[in-house]
């Protein structure tokens, strides 16, 4: 019998590296809409983006799209996209593009993280064949950790972007549109840096789950 071992290509987003002084690191928070979180059966329903530079958020580079033909079913309560929207949104290759043009160079920055990633490679393996190279940052695993090291114990409520943002004297936006959710996350994660000893991107890496 033969066996056959297969790699999957991967698809160079070209990351800055590891070693890179924070201040110099380009990051792009990004969050999608799901129909579900589970990235092997669910779909995308919108997606948003924004670049964050150093200590400004370049809102004018910033991307959203709805997504088209998704069946949003139920999740519709959560989101707020309705069916007709969906019907005249943007084709998820096109938005991918997008997309992945946005991210080359920079890190992919979200709360909780997972979700996007996870999402992202499965968009990726669909419509590409590739699984991107993505470094990392997670504005929920640095909440945690700051938690953590004054000796709180973090309840998932107390994780959550809006209570955490409300920690750092942020406003309240609108949830579960992907473009605000994205810009909550930059504007977050850019208070976060105020309160964590963070000198190079290593300091604020996310890794991946296997």
């Amino acid at each position: 019998m033969l066996t056959r071992f297969f790699t999957r290509r991967k698809l160079d987003l070209d990351p800055p590296e590891k070693s890179t002084p924070l201040a110099k690191v380009e990051f792009l928070a990004v969050d999608f809409e799901t129909t579900g979180f589970d990235s092997s059966r669910d779909r995308i329903v919108s997606m948003g983006w924004v670049p964050v530079r150093g200590q400004l958020i370049a809102l004018g580079l910033s991307g959203y799209h709805v997504i088209r033909g998704v069946e949003v079913g139920e999740s519709a309560t959560i989101h707020g996209i309705t069916h007709d929207e969906s019907a005249h949104g943007t084709p998820l290759a096109d938005a991918l593009d997008a997309l992945l043009a946005a991210l080359h160079g920079r890190v992919l920055l979200a709360h909780f993280a997972s979700i996007e990633a996870d999402f992202l490679d499965a968009a990726c393996l669909e419509l590409r064949g590739e699984l991107p190279t993505l470094t990392i940052a997670d504005t929920f695993a640095l909440e945690r950790r700051r938690m953590e090291r004054t000796g709180a114990v973090p309840r998932g409520e107390d994780l959550r972007l809006a209570r955490v943002r409300e920690r750092y004297g942020l406003p309240r936006y609108g949830s579960h549109n992907a473009l605000s959710d994205a810009l909550a996350c930059g504007e977050l994660f850019l208070a976060q840096q105020s309160h964590i000893n963070a000198a190079r991107l290593s300091d604020v890496v996310t890794e991946r789950r296997i």
